[in-house]
């Protein structure tokens, strides 16, 4: 008997993935020009507007599809999203018939960096991005090796993923599990760390002395995002798997990959950002 292909809807009513495509629906309610600026900003940071514009730009994992909206409106020659979650496709096409529909240099389609024939249909690229994406696979090793080999010789790989915290992130990715397990842990989770987020941030600004009401204010300033959709995407985001900076660094130079900028969360939650120079020669990633 042939087994059924994978799908995100199967492994998230399995309680084995999180809904991030359902989430991203949702935070495209809340998606305006300053977030797009916001976005753009963010993605400039560490990725200069020269290394985009007139370039070829790849979205492994595209979520809502705005940091493609990004690349898009910085002069990116060519874009293209794609994502595993047939909802976050959805939320991707959505925001581009908003703000980019007559467009015709930007395409979205279905495909998981997993699947080695979607890999190798889609052929190198000059900058190939990934933000906060592979870490979600459930074989994070296998998706940064196949990721590699979508980088055109010469060209620019721009990753982000989960800081490993030791047992923190053992104990983030228990609370994951039981919040995928079923609605009452879902609901159970939100209830108990939402409020625990929000008091831990109000004691925070009234020790230092900033206004609390500029945390939410100004969360849209960090690639445009939104504080309560972030906290729904971290305490449900499963699968998770988690790397240390020296290990991203390693695996990427065994392939030949040079680091060129590298911004750490400090140790703590979150992610570390990369971004490598591809070797000058084909990767042979396996």
């Amino acid at each position: 008997m042939t087994a059924e292909p994978r799908t995100a809807q199967r492994e998230i009513d399995e309680g084995n993935r999180f809904g991030f495509g359902a989430n991203w629906s949702a935070f495209l309610s809340v998606v305006d020009e300053q977030r797009v600026l916001a976005s753009i900003k963010s993605l400039t940071a560490l990725l200069p507007a020269r290394s985009v514009e007139g370039h070829t730009f790849l979205d492994v994992g595209c979520g809502s599809g705005l940091s493609s909206l990004a690349a898009h409106r910085i002069g990116a020659a060519k874009v293209c999203s794609f994502d595993f979650d047939a909802q976050s496709v959805a939320s991707t096409l959505e925001l581009k018939r908003r703000l980019a529909a007559d467009s015709a240099a930007w395409t979205v389609m279905q495909g998981s960096i997993l699947d080695v024939e979607c890999v190798s249909r889609l052929g190198t690229w000059d900058v190939v991005y990934s933000w906060g994406v592979l870490h979600h696979t459930g074989r994070m090793w296998d998706a940064l090796a196949n990721t590699a080999k979508l980088v055109r010789p010469g060209g620019t790989l721009f990753i982000a993923i989960y800081n490993d915290q030791g047992v923190g992130s053992r104990f983030w990715s228990r609370v994951k599990r039981i919040y995928n397990h079923s609605t009452v842990g879902r609901l159970g989770v939100i209830g108990t760390f939402v409020p625990y987020f929000v008091l831990r941030g109000f004691a925070k600004d009234v020790v230092t002395g900033v206004s609390p009401a500029k945390r939410y204010r100004s969360y849209f300033e960090q690639r445009g995002m939104s504080r309560y959709h972030d906290w729904v995407d971290w305490l449900g985001g499963l699968p998770f798997e988690v790397a240390t900076p020296e290990q991203i660094f390693d695996f990427y130079s065994d392939l030949g990959f040079t680091l060129e900028r590298l911004q750490t969360c400090g140790g703590g939650l979150g992610c570390n950002q990369f971004v490598f120079r591809a070797p000058t020669e084909a990767c042979s990633a396996t």
